[in-house]
């Protein structure tokens, strides 16, 4: 929505929808907080990751829900959440803890714990039954390295076995899987997945600027990105409809 009609800025698509998604992380938000970004900042959020292992020892947990579907954005829990039950052997708890709260959307991960590549398409495979699954591909430690093809191939086999959207690690800190330690862009790697996998089917985690501004360049504002913090979401939409110098001639005719 505009407050007023700019020729040359483009229309959002209606939620629900399958490109130019915008993932947030929660990392701790109080519900009024939650009321805050439902109330003035909903039609720019698609997912809201309660992030990490936050949804164990969040107050009002089942309220903070309540307020981020009312307004139409779909909250989930993040992978490391998916990690700790099974790294305890707790995978039916685990779902019994979705089901409990409600949680539609399931995130399968493995950046933290060392897991087989066939077990974690076991699990993609037995969530996708009762949920909507994302996955992550990609390690939380810098000491583990995954080829180009590597990369692809994790990505493709967890597409074909039932996740809807395959995430690029970054960590909310954009230092570490598809970009370095300083937080610049591993280009080979990022140019690599681009040219293999749908991009309608990546969530590239860029919780910087600079990395958001990177995926709208090379992929085009209908990108989906994620990690974004909460009091980033309308800096972000501002990039994505070239209402900042750093996208400012992207809608903009040539001529």
């Amino acid at each position: 929505m505009l407050n007023f009609e700019l020729p040359f800025v483009p229309k959002r698509e209606e939620k629900p929808r399958q490109k130019a998604l915008t993932m947030v992380i929660d990392k701790g938000l109080t519900s009024l907080e939650a009321q805050g970004i439902a109330a003035d900042s909903a039609e720019y959020v698609d997912f809201m990751k309660i992030g990490f292992g936050t949804s164990l020892i969040t107050p009002n947990l089942e309220e903070k829900i309540r307020i981020y579907k009312a307004a139409n954005i779909v909250p989930y829990f993040g992978g490391t959440l998916f990690e700790l039950f099974i790294a305890r052997n707790m995978f039916k708890e685990y779902q019994q803890f979705l089901e409990k709260y409600r949680i539609e959307v399931a995130e399968v991960s493995d950046g933290t714990i060392d897991m087989e590549h066939a077990q974690k398409l076991e699990y993609i495979k037995e969530l996708k039954k009762n949920f909507t699954v994302i996955s992550e591909v990609g390690s939380k430690d810098v000491s583990v390295h995954y080829t180009p093809q590597e990369w692809i191939e994790q990505m493709q086999a967890e597409l074909a076995a039932g996740s809807v959207k395959v995430i690029t690690e970054a960590r909310e800190s954009g230092t570490i899987g598809i970009f370095n330690r300083d937080g610049s862009p591993n280009m080979e790697l990022i140019n690599f997945i681009g040219a293999n996998v749908p991009i309608e089917k990546i969530m590239w985690e860029a919780p910087l600027k600079t990395q958001q501004v990177l995926f709208i360049h090379l992929f085009g504002s209908d990108v989906n990105v994620g990690n974004i913090a909460t009091n980033e979401i309308i800096a972000l939409e501002a990039l994505r409809m070239g209402l900042r110098g750093d996208t400012f001639f992207h809608h903009l005719p040539t001529k």
